[in-house]
């Protein structure tokens, strides 16, 4: 589901809502927050990892963006909780970008300044989970109708059939 963010700015929120079948949500959670494996299953990583500045853990993700447009990278926090909400288990992950000196900016990278991302995985009731995903970022630039209009109908269905295959092969790879 593509949003027009509310000011004409050309901007778009995503919001993603998606069920995973054979994917229990606690695996899913883990899955998600492990960076290590995601460079292993998501093919848009170019580098990611954490660091620690002055006490705060710290994740620094470049992706690549199709020929000719520039990388993308982003320095943000994030943080999982798994709660418990009327007897339903909930696993919230937030993030957000933030500004470190530690992590200045790399020439031929663009960096994502304004990136926020909710997601939600709780059971879908039977041996899955379900997934509510809200994300918005600015990814600078100029980025064109076609790369748009991709991620909103192939590449967050792709994203989603990724995590999925990337959580059934994970207890083989830990």
């Amino acid at each position: 589901l593509l949003i027009p963010f509310p000011q004409q700015s050309g901007l778009y929120e995503y919001k993603i809502f998606g069920g995973l079948a054979d994917v229990p949500p606690k695996l899913c959670a883990d899955v998600y927050m492990d960076l290590d494996f995601r460079k292993e299953w998501d093919q848009y990583v170019k580098e990611l990892y954490e660091e620690t500045y002055d006490g705060e853990k710290v994740i620094y993700w470049e992706v690549k963006y199709p020929f000719p447009l520039s990388n993308r990278d982003y320095v943000y926090i994030r943080e999982c909780r798994e709660m418990d909400v009327d007897g339903r288990k909930i696993w919230v992950v937030l993030a957000k970008s933030v500004a470190v000196p530690q992590c200045p900016e790399k020439p031929g990278i663009i960096r994502v300044k304004s990136y926020k991302q909710s997601l939600v995985i709780e059971s879908d009731g039977k041996a899955g989970c379900k997934v509510y995903m809200y994300y918005f970022d600015n990814p600078g630039g100029k980025i064109p109708s076609w790369l748009v209009n991709w991620a909103a109908k192939s590449g967050v269905p792709a994203f989603l059939k990724d995590i999925q295959k990337a959580c059934l092969n994970y207890s083989k790879s830990t």
